[in-house]
């Protein structure tokens, strides 16, 4: 079953629908007058196929349907001055922003495509703040610095971390003996990364860590060589990130140029 849209997007639709835009457009249905365009049809299709519905003449005809549904509603909508009440108008103009934001920035990508080059350079720069090794560690995470300090005592007392890690507040690695698996420091908060690349395997932290957590007892439990996800496995994320980099600063210097109050 296709999901219903939103009340605001009826009306856009009808707006569309009339547009002269879409005037050399095959017809999918007409309602009322009112042309839905055949490339509406298929930008729903390759949207349920982005799902994993399949493309069948089924498909199409509950689409099509669906569109005509809304087009009737939205209709009788303006036909009942739905489309002036100023809560839809809102609704309306927020639905149109929201369509050419989204348009600026499918254009902005398409003049400003991201190079190869740049994506070798980020995968470069990404390798080299992985590191060259990853660590497996555990921890154990109170409220209090009293309370680490506890716990480090026990543990100098040949305590068993595994034991003492029940209480830890981390309920996830702590039914795991404090485990976090294996990680790299890149991926942890700056107090906590620096605590462990101090540890040598099989120790524990002897002064308590502080992180926007709470307070920490960390253990190193092994190190091992990290190969690093191949650059076209990376690609994707990469090209993501810097896509996003790339928004960022068109949007910085849109704010920069405009008058703002």
């Amino acid at each position: 079953m296709l999901k219903s849209r939103q009340f605001a997007a009826l009306a856009i639709v009808t707006a569309l629908a009339i547009n002269p835009a879409f005037a050399d457009d095959k017809a999918a249905a007409t309602v009322n007058g009112v042309v839905i365009p055949q490339s509406r049809v298929e930008m729903d299709v390759k949207g349920a196929e982005s799902q994993g519905r399949p493309d069948s003449p089924e498909l199409r005809k509950l689409i099509r349907d669906d569109l005509i549904n809304r087009e009737v509603i939205a209709q009788q909508a303006v036909k009942e001055g739905l489309d002036k009440t100023p809560s839809v108008m809102d609704q309306l103009a927020i639905a149109k922003q929201t369509v050419l934001v989204s348009a600026f920035i499918q254009d902005y990508l398409k003049k400003h495509p991201i190079s190869d080059d740049q994506l070798k350079k980020e995968y470069d720069n990404y390798k080299a703040q992985l590191g060259d090794k990853e660590y497996e560690v555990s921890h154990i995470l109170v409220k209090t610095e009293p309370e680490a300090r506890a716990i480090i005592a026990k543990l100098n007392k040949k305590a068993k971390f595994e034991t003492l890690a029940k209480q830890s507040l981390d309920a996830g690695s702590a039914e795991k003996g404090g485990a976090l698996g294996w990680t790299v420091p890149k991926t942890l908060v700056e107090p906590f990364a620096n605590a462990l690349l101090s540890l040598k395997k099989g120790e524990y932290t002897k002064e308590p860590v502080q992180t926007q957590f709470g307070w920490h007892v960390i253990k190193l439990d092994d190190v091992r060589p990290l190969k690093a996800p191949s650059f076209d496995v990376m690609k994707p994320k990469l090209e993501q990130h810097l896509q996003q980099l790339e928004i960022q600063k068109a949007v910085s210097d849109l704010r920069a140029s405009a008058k703002i109050d």
